[in-house]
């Protein structure tokens, strides 16, 4: 395996071991986008945000794979930093892993990411109190409304 596969698995490993709930659909090694739809969106997400984070850092592809992830773990119960944590190892494992990559290059970068993380996490939760808000009063008119016909 070569030294970028290997970060890759031990971060998603790494991932599976802080939300245990989701550690079975993490340790496949290739999920089924059919019978492991979780597993599969995350281990496609971090796959392609590595790759930026080795490339050319595409705004778009990682604002794609982080809303992914993101959309997965606003659902859950868990504050923001337990959900945007998944990052922060990835540092220990860079500086564990025997490679020709730049390290400082690739700090620098996982820095940015975490902050493109908190932004999308945020995005996400306002979105589901927005959902949840309408839901609220769409529920209260139809009371309302209900009410009012059985008077």
């Amino acid at each position: 395996m070569n030294p970028e596969s290997e970060i890759l698995e031990k971060w998603i490993q790494k991932l599976a071991d802080s939300h245990p709930q989701n550690a079975a659909a993490l340790r496949a090694p290739k999920p089924d986008p059919f019978r492991n739809p979780v597993g599969y969106a995350i281990r496609t997400s971090l796959e392609q945000i590595w790759e930026q984070l080795q490339g050319g850092m595409d705004r778009d592809a990682i604002d794609s794979a982080l809303d992914t992830i993101l959309r997965i773990r606003a659902v859950q119960d868990m504050s923001a930093s337990q959900a945007v944590g998944f990052i922060i190892p990835l540092r220990s494992i860079l500086r564990q892993t025997p490679g020709t990559f730049d390290l400082a290059l690739l700090e620098n970068r996982i820095d940015q990411l975490m902050l493109a993380a908190f932004d999308k996490y945020m995005q996400c939760r306002d979105q589901i109190r927005a959902v949840r808000l309408h839901e609220t009063e769409r529920l209260t008119r139809t009371r309302r409304v209900a009410g009012k016909a059985g008077a």
